[in-house]
C-alpha cells in the first residue's frame, strides 16, 4: 500500500510539474508577444518622429531654398512713378533681392529702400504669393522751378525737396523769384504752400512767381492777368474766389486780381 501512495504522489507532482511548466511557456509566449509588439509600436513612433521631422526639412526647403517661392522681378507690379521717379532706379532696389524667398523677404525694409530712390516720397509693398510683389509709389511732384547758380532750374516739390533739376525754363512749371539764402527759407515755403494749395487746373496756368515776403506772394497767369495772392492763409477760399472771378464778365481784359483778402476781392483794368 506504501507503494501505491508513492506512485500515486509521483504521478501528482509530475502533473503539477506538467503544468506548471505549461503556465510557465504561456506566460513565456506572451511575454515575447509582448515584447515584439512594444518594439513594433516603438518603430512605427521613430517612424513617425522621421515622417515629421523629413516632412519639416521639406517644407523648410520650401519657403527658404526651393524657387517655388523665390522673388522673380518680372513678376512685380509697381505703380505711381509720377513725373520725377525713374523706373530703372526702381528696378535696381528690386533687382537686389531677386531669388530671395518671398517668406524671408521683408517688405517693410524693401519700402525703406525705395523710399531712398530720387522721387519717391512713400513706398508700400505687398506680397503677391507665390513669386510676386506689387508696389505702390507716392512721387514726389515738382509744384515750382527756382533758379539755381548754374544757370539752370531746380524742380521742388511742395516741401521744397529738389526732385529734379532743368537746363531750360520748364514749361509747365512756374519759375518762383524769392530771396535767396536760408534766412529767407519761409519765404520759399509759403511760396510751395500756396502752390500745393491750389487746383491742379489753376496751378497749370501759373507762369511766374514771386514773393519778398511771407505775406506778399504774387503770380502772373498763363494768358492772364498778375494775381496777389498774400500768404498762404485761407488758400483754398482765395482758389475758390480767383475761379468765380476768372470766369467772371469782370475780369475779362483785367490786369491784376487781388485774392489777398478773399472776401473782399478786387479786379483792376489798369
Amino acid at each position: 500500500m506504501g507503494g501505491a501512495l508513492r506512485r500515486g504522489a509521483a504521478r501528482g507532482t509530475s502533473a503539477a510539474s506538467d503544468q506548471l511548466g505549461n503556465v510557465t511557456h504561456r506566460l513565456q509566449t506572451r511575454l515575447k508577444e509582448r515584447a515584439a509588439a512594444q518594439r513594433r509600436l516603438s518603430a512605427l513612433v521613430w517612424a513617425r518622429r522621421a515622417g515629421y521631422v523629413a516632412i519639416a526639412a521639406l517644407l523648410g526647403w520650401v519657403v527658404l531654398a526651393s524657387p517655388v517661392l523665390a522673388l522673380d522681378p518680372t513678376q512685380v507690379e509697381v505703380t505711381g512713378y509720377g513725373t520725377v521717379v525713374d523706373a530703372e532706379d526702381v528696378a535696381a532696389v528690386v533687382a537686389t533681392h531677386e531669388g530671395q524667398s518671398l517668406a524671408t523677404l521683408a517688405s517693410s525694409g524693401l519700402a525703406d529702400e525705395l523710399r531712398e530712390v530720387p522721387g519717391v516720397r512713400d513706398a508700400t509693398v505687398e506680397r503677391v504669393w507665390p513669386r510676386g510683389l506689387v508696389i505702390e509709389l507716392t512721387s514726389r511732384e515738382p509744384v515750382a522751378a527756382v533758379p539755381n547758380e548754374d544757370g539752370g532750374f531746380d524742380l521742388l516739390d511742395a516741401e521744397a525737396t529738389r526732385v529734379g533739376r532743368s537746363k531750360k525754363t520748364p514749361e509747365n512749371l512756374p519759375v518762383v523769384e524769392v530771396p535767396v539764402g536760408e534766412e529767407n527759407q519761409r519765404i520759399l515755403d509759403a511760396v510751395l504752400a500756396v502752390m500745393n494749395e491750389m487746383p491742379v487746373k489753376l496751378r497749370d496756368r501759373v507762369r511766374d512767381v514771386s514773393a519778398t515776403t511771407e505775406d506778399t506772394v504774387t503770380f502772373v497767369l498763363r494768358n492772364g492777368p498778375e494775381v496777389k495772392w498774400g500768404s498762404a492763409e485761407d488758400s483754398p477760399l482765395k482758389a475758390k474766389v480767383l475761379e468765380v472771378l476768372l470766369a467772371s464778365e469782370e475780369a475779362k481784359g483785367a490786369v491784376e486780381i487781388d485774392v489777398s483778402a478773399p472776401t473782399l476781392p478786387t479786379v483792376s483794368d489798369a
